[in-house]
């Protein structure tokens, strides 16, 4: 209301109109669960892509059945997935412990963080992880970089994938540039901890810088000598044995340096002088950090590896090296990087990390922490040696799909591939008949880039989901995925060419074929949820049919939110019959309903006869949504009949 009226004039006051617009949620954000080469654990991670994902979970991954199922659901039309990495027994966090000034300063574990929280990311992945500190700060006595790499061997030698730098850090605790905070709020590679370590001095050590540090250059400026030489020692790592000492020589020219930082120019030529066939030496850089210098391998060679290190002396009867500040006893000999050790993928995820702890947060249930999810993929639980195993997974998430309005695909396991194996593979898996579920035979085969191409079976539940978010972007969650125009992308073949005979074995008992025809090529040709086998005469006989179903239940969940705590009295009721039936109307125009008029179609009613006072009194309104549900033409009957003896009147 305007404030009361004191002044002859024109108020205005703005009244709402009572109309609050309902949207439909999505129908087909799958999630997958399984383990990867990669990525945070026990997290959802929200990807829309699959260079998200290899750049969140590194891509395919032989051992990982999901892995290729997200690839094939990117491939099939899916836009959005959530991707669950579960930690399986034996996997291993990649670390390495920095020291400086002979005591441990900090651990370098593969890791990022998620909100507030540092998570560990095991596997050998990180075993590719490289550090290195520098001294090359806005104060150099005091301060250090930290430079993280992630390498790979590409044709012998190594190649950078990512980097991430951080400058002029401290260890000192309450610094607002403090390398634990700094470090694990901005990586994505690493985290840094301390735990277990023993409390740094005051003022707090650094990490030992690598490469090779001299000491402090004299000052005054004093330049060596034209031809003055000096001794390399190369040590290529790796554990081998030092090679043979060579001599370097500086050259000046016609015109000798006047300051350091004109003879960093002049040391660095002469050290990649010595071997231009030798890239350690021959992409070796020399930096002035301050008042030193520090030298640097180069790392363009086969088989580099991060502890080679290079060391300085004196040639016979010459003091090039130490005039230089490169030998001495407080010369900083050290690994060109510090690379993390002891991370490992472990075993295949096993019964009870699929399933996860509720109150943990872990396998399946770390799904919690997901907004929405439309489409559970689990195709390694298919691949589970226990028949009971499997069971126990799939009960789990049938019921927890139920709990949240989402559809499951179940897999099968690779050695059902025959008519007859399939019946029975069904017969003992009774129990897993669910209105949210469907499964799909046989397993389809595509090419799998990590083994030349060549065909592999996989599981189809990835990219059943593609096809289904297809679908539903095409034609609405109320059309069959399954047809003629129901291709799988990426499809090379399927474990098992059924015929129409076979089919028809199938099709009854509630299981879906997979299907090649000429022409059309690999198509999905069924659309029944395992409630949907002809003798159990299901309402929720066909998957269109259920998962319209759910879209309305989450939509509508989602869309009357609003109407807790309002009066619950006939103008709230009113406006929820508005609002409800807007929605229900746009559905109906879109085609999603039986019917020619909205009354055929669908109703909405809210009122005395839904809510009684008894109801009004303990708070609660009552709200009855019904509608016709569109129903697949799954099968089609064309009765011809011959015409004779027609007589034209």
């Amino acid at each position: 209301m305007p404030t009361t009226p004191t002044y002859p004039g024109v108020y205005i006051e703005e009244v709402p109109s009572g109309v609050r617009t309902l949207v439909g949620v999505s129908t087909s954000v799958a999630a997958f669960i399984d383990r990867f080469a990669r990525g945070p654990v026990g997290t959802p991670v929200r990807i829309f892509s699959t260079a998200d994902f290899e750049r969140e979970f590194g891509g395919l991954e032989a051992a990982s059945a999901a892995s290729y199922g997200i690839r094939q659901f990117f491939l099939n039309g899916g836009t959005e997935a959530q991707v669950v990495r579960v930690e399986t027994t034996g996997s291993e966090v990649a670390d390495v412990v920095l020291t400086g000034g002979g005591v441990d300063v900090a651990r370098v574990s593969a890791g990022r963080r998620v909100g507030r929280t540092s998570i560990a990311d095991p596997g050998a992945w990180g075993n590719n992880l490289r550090v290195e500190v520098d001294y090359a700060t806005t104060n150099p006595t005091e301060l250090f970089n930290l430079l993280i790499s992630e390498v790979a061997e590409v044709g012998g030698r190594m190649v950078v994938r990512q980097t991430e730098i951080f400058r002029n850090l401290t260890l000192q605790p309450a610094a607002p540039n403090n390398a634990i905070q700094v470090v694990n709020a901005g990586s994505k590679l690493v985290q840094l901890d301390r735990g277990g370590m023993a409390d740094l001095e005051d003022p707090a050590p650094r990490p030992d810088p690598t490469g090779t540090t001299g000491i402090a250059l004299p000052d005054p400026f004093e330049i060596p000598a034209e031809g003055a030489q000096f001794q390399i020692i190369v040590n290529p790592g790796g554990g081998a044995e030092d090679l043979e000492p060579a001599t370097a020589t500086l050259e000046y020219g016609a015109t000798p340096p006047e300051s350091y930082a004109v003879l960093r120019r002049f040391l660095e030529r002469a050290i990649r002088a010595v071997d231009r066939n030798d890239p350690l030496l021959a992409g070796a850089s020399v930096q002035l950090v301050g008042d030193r210098y520090r030298v640097v391998l180069g790392r363009a060679g086969a088989g580099f590896q991060p502890d080679a290190a290079i060391r300085f002396a004196n040639a016979t009867g010459d003091t090039a090296a130490t005039d230089l500040g490169l030998a001495g006893a407080d010369v900083i000999e050290g690994p060109q990087m510090v690379a993390l050790e002891n991370g490992a993928d472990g075993d295949p995820p096993a019964e009870d990390e699929l399933r996860g702890s509720r109150n943990a947060k872990t396998g399946m249930y770390a799904l919690e922490d997901a907004d929405l999810f439309n489409i559970l993929c689990l195709p390694a639980a298919a691949e589970l040696a226990d028949a009971g195993e499997m069971q126990a997974v799939y009960a789990d998430a049938e019921a927890y799909c139920e709990e949240r309005r989402a559809f499951l695909l179940i897999d099968i396991p690779e050695s059902v591939n025959e008519l007859n194996e399939m019946e029975t593979w069904l017969g003992e898996n009774e129990g897993l008949r669910h209105r949210n579920a469907a499964v799909y035979f046989p397993r389809v085969r595509f090419p799998d880039p990590l083994n030349a191409n060549r065909l592999r079976s996989f599981a189809a539940s990835g990219t059943v989901a593609g096809l289904y978010a297809a679908t539903d972007a095409s034609r609405g969650v109320w059309k069959a995925p399954a047809g003629t125009e129901a291709r799988l992308r990426n499809v090379q073949g399927l474990d098992s060419l059924l015929t129409d005979r076979q089919n028809g074995v199938l099709n009854p008992l509630g299981v879906n074929a997979l299907r090649n025809f000429p022409v059309y090529g690999n198509v999905s040709w069924g659309a029944r949820t395992l409630d949907g086998a002809d003798v159990q005469a299901s309402d929720w006989k066909y998957i269109p049919v259920r998962r319209l179903a759910l879209f309305l239940e989450e939509s509508l969940y989602r869309g009357t939110k609003w109407v807790v705590f309002e009066p619950n009295d006939e103008p709230l009721w009113a406006q929820i019959r508005l609002n409800i039936g807007s929605f229900m109307q746009n559905l109906f125009r879109q085609g999603a309903f039986q019917g020619r008029t909205p009354r055929e179609a669908y109703l909405v009613k809210c009122d005395r006869e839904t809510t009684t006072q008894d109801d009004i009194n303990r708070g609660i309104v009552n709200i009855l949504v019904g509608f016709a549900p569109l129903k697949p033409a799954e099968f089609v009957i064309i009765r011809i009949q011959q015409l004779a003896g027609q007589i034209e009147t």
